[in-house]
Parts: C-alpha cells; sequence; structure tokens
C-alpha cells in the first residue's frame, strides 16, 4: 500500500525530515503540528541541541520548540518507520565550483537503506535538473532493492526559506510540489498544503521544479551583478551609487536590487549548478558566468579601496590595523559558511595590514574552524586605522556611526559601509573619511 496523505493525518504513517539545519528544522516544526514527525540528523551534537530546545541557526524560537512534538534523532534506523521522507541537505560547491553531491549521495544511501515498501520520498535541496531522478533514485533503488515507480516514489519541492526572515516563513511562501507520478503529487500536495497558507504550484514534472529553484537564485545573482558593476562605474566617476539607484527607483518598473556581497548557500552557489549542468550538455553559458564573477571579485574591490583611502590618509599600508565588523554571510545570522566578508579580509592580508574581526553572532569556534580566524572583543578594536563595516548586524545598526569611528585613531576615522547602512552626509558632520558601496 502507498503512503497517502489519510494514512499520514491518521498517524498510522510518520514523516521524516532528513537534515535539520536553516530549511529541515523550519520545516519539521510546521509539520508536527500536524503529522507524526521523526526528525533525522548525522550530528549528534545538533540532536542533542535541539532536545535541549536550543537552535543556533536562530530560524525557530525556544517557544516554537518546545511546542513542536517531534523525536529528534541520529539513529538512522528510526526512517524505517516513516513512509514519507523530506530530504533537505546542503548542496555546495566544492574549490573548484564543480556541484558537491556527497551529502545529497549520502542522505539518499541512508534513506535508501532504511526505505519501507510505498515510501514516498521529497527532495528540497537546491539542485540541477535531472538530479533528483538521475542521482538520487538509482542509489535509494540500489540500498533498499525496491523498484523505483512500484515500490517507491518521489518528489521534488524546493525550498525557499531566506535565512533571518521573520516574514517570508514556511507557511508565507508559495510552494512548488512536484511528484513522479500521479498518486505521488496528490499526496506531496496534501502534505505540504497542511502547513502553507500562501499556497502551492503544481509543476508538471520533478525536473521542471528543479529547474524553477535553480533559476530563481541565478536570476538575483545576475540582478545584483549588474549592481556590483555599476558601483564599480560610478565609483570611477566619483558618483554615489545609492543616490542613483534612489533616483531610477523611482520609476514605476525600476527593480529595487543594490550591490553587495554575494555569499551563502543559495545566490553565490546554485548558478554553477545550472552551469555545469548546461557545459555538461555542451553549451557554455556566457551571462550567468559573467555575473559569477563580478559578484565573486567584489570582496577585492571592497579591500583595494580601503587600502587607497588608507593611502589617502597618509597612512601606511603595511602593518596598518583595519576592524571588520561582520563576518556572518548576510545580517542578523549566525552562519558563516560561505561568506564572502573572507575575500575581502584575504586580500587586505595580502597588503600585510593586520585584520581585526569581530561579529556578535558568529561562533568564534567555527570562524576558526573554517577560516583560522580569531574573533575579536569590542574593546580589542581600539585605535585601528579604519574600519569595514562588512555585515549590518542590528547591534552594528544600534551601535550608530558616532560609536563606530571612535575605534579609529584620534584624527583620521575611516569608514568602510559596505552595504550602505549609513549616509555621507552623516559621516560628513562627523568628520570621517567614509565611502559606501
Amino acid at each position: 500500500m502507498t503512503v497517502t496523505l489519510e494514512s499520514l493525518m491518521s498517524r498510522e504513517d510518520k514523516i521524516a525530515v532528513v537534515g535539520l539545519g536553516y530549511v529541515g528544522l523550519p520545516l519539521a516544526v510546521q509539520l508536527a503540528k500536524h503529522f507524526d514527525v521523526v526528525g533525522f540528523d548525522l550530528k549528534t551534537e545538533r540532536i542533542q541541541e535541539l532536545k535541549a530546545g536550543k537552535d543556533r541557526t536562530l530560524e525557530v524560537s525556544e517557544q516554537e520548540l518546545k511546542a513542536a512534538q517531534i523525536l529528534y534523532t541520529d539513529e538512522a534506523q528510526e526512517l524505517s518507520r516513516c513512509r514519507f521522507i523530506i530530504v533537505a541537505v546542503p548542496t555546495p560547491i566544492d574549490q573548484y565550483r564543480i556541484p558537491d553531491l556527497r551529502p545529497l549521495h549520502g542522505a539518499s544511501r541512508i534513506v535508501g537503506k532504511y526505505l519501507a515498501k510505498g515510501a514516498c520520498v521529497v527532495f528540497e535541496s537546491t539542485v540541477y535538473p535531472g538530479t533528483t531522478e538521475e542521482e538520487c533514485v538509482p542509489i535509494m533503488e540500489k540500498e533498499s532493492g525496491l523498484k523505483f515507480g512500484t515500490d517507491f516514489s518521489a518528489g521534488y519541492s524546493p525550498e525557499r526559506i531566506n535565512p533571518g526572515d521573520k516574514v517570508h516563513t514556511v507557511e508565507n511562501i508559495v510552494k512548488i510540489v512536484s511528484g513522479s507520478d500521479k498518486a505521488s503529487l496528490e499526496v506531496v500536495t496534501g502534505v505540504y498544503g497542511k502547513i502553507v497558507k500562501a499556497g502551492l504550484h503544481k509543476a508538471s514534472s520533478i525536473k521542471v521544479a528543479e529547474a524553477a529553484k535553480v533559476i530563481e537564485n541565478t536570476q538575483r545573482d545576475l540582478n545584483i551583478a549588474l549592481m556590483n558593476e555599476l558601483a564599480m562605474i560610478f565609483d570611477k566617476m566619483g558618483i554615489d551609487t545609492t543616490e542613483v539607484l534612489e533616483a531610477a527607483g523611482t520609476k514605476w518598473n525600476f527593480l529595487p536590487f543594490r550591490p553587495g556581497l554575494v555569499g551563502g548557500h543559495c545566490i553565490g552557489v546554485d548558478p554553477y549548478y545550472l552551469t555545469f549542468k548546461a557545459e555538461s550538455l555542451g553549451y557554455h553559458p556566457e551571462m550567468i558566468l559573467a555575473g559569477r564573477r563580478i559578484n565573486d571579485g567584489m570582496g577585492k574591490f571592497v579591500a583595494e579601496r580601503a587600502v587607497k583611502m588608507l593611502i589617502g590618509l597618509g597612512k601606511q599600508v603595511r602593518r596598518a590595523k583595519i576592524a571588520v565588523l561582520g563576518i556572518t554571510f548576510k545580517e542578523n545570522v549566525p552562519d558563516l559558511r560561505n561568506t564572502k566578508v573572507v575575500d575581502i579580509i584575504n586580500e587586505l592580508k595580502d597588503y600585510e595590514i593586520n585584520v581585526l574581526v569581530h561579529d556578535p553572532l558568529a561562533d568564534p569556534a567555527e570562524a576558526k574552524k573554517y577560516y583560522g580566524l580569531e574573533l575579536r572583543q569590542m574593546e580589542e578594536l581600539m585605535g585601528v586605522d579604519g574600519v569595514i563595516l562588512a555585515v549590518i548586524h542590528d547591534d552594528y545598526r544600534k551601535l550608530g556611526l558616532s560609536n563606530i569611528m571612535r575605534l579609529c585613531t584620534e584624527g583620521a576615522s575611516l569608514v568602510i559601509d559596505v552595504k550602505g547602512a549609513f549616509s555621507p552626509e552623516e559621516a560628513k558632520k562627523m568628520n570621517i573619511k567614509y565611502w559606501r558601496l
């Protein structure tokens, strides 16, 4: 018997969520309001943390975690009790910018090993079109001994989580759903329909759903790349980019994108999944890769701008001290994986500048593990030659430009405002040498 919405609603069958990060945990919490849910993650530390009612990603509050009736486990055999399984594991790129499917392959092997007959496995991870049926399904068939389409089915429903966003949450974002056949699409639609208030969009196939997801962030990447290129052009002209964009934004159909560092697990990664697949088919995607080159070079551009401004202030570049405020990949989130702030730091270090890094949300152990960086306390930053405000956490916004300025040596305050959190007028009144991207 194939799993159905009715068997899940009656709690005859259980739902499993594999991978309890930014995507999986909020999803599991919402599903637990209607179904019996098993939350599986390979990291024992993560399971213990969730059992204790703590979420280091800050996506789910302590109150929500406490209220959610979820069986958290790192024991894969618990998956054998579930017949609707959602896989939400990372899909990163490697050092050569090639899709790294190892987490997805690993999850497929684990799910396949404990796959029950009649189960439906839904993937949420961002992939290139064809990955679910060409990569994941064969692994699950091999591990389970079951036949796809007869003994189990699959679906794809791409995640659209925006880390740190408390408005566009799981239930408030339109969800794309797809299935390998009519029955699987019906159950996938039924399950997500219980938790998503914003509505569902049924894709005609798994490949269409996969393609839709991968182009969402590719489009954003290209738009931001255009803004970054404009910022570099206007910088040469001595024009403030923010003022230009505000003026252009008065037209009804001008899109409100802004320049910036493009890191994280989505916008800076997803386009490479699409370009990888395109090139495997003999097509070289020029526009997408051009956008990636521009965005990947912004850390170097910001660092070089800081060096030029140090020289303009009469500072010696070698052995100068620069404070970098913020290292996570975006504001108000603690995750520092795939952050582009490290590009600024590494470029400054090439000039033999002493870089002091502060972040109120990042885990010092992770900063050391991933990047070999020691996070400093705010008082350790006093007396620097300049400040780069790289990530505009609320803490820095509340601190204000006047307090940020006080970190600098007296008489020569230099502030590089990557996100344009403050204004040139405000900086001018304080006699700050100020620049924003």
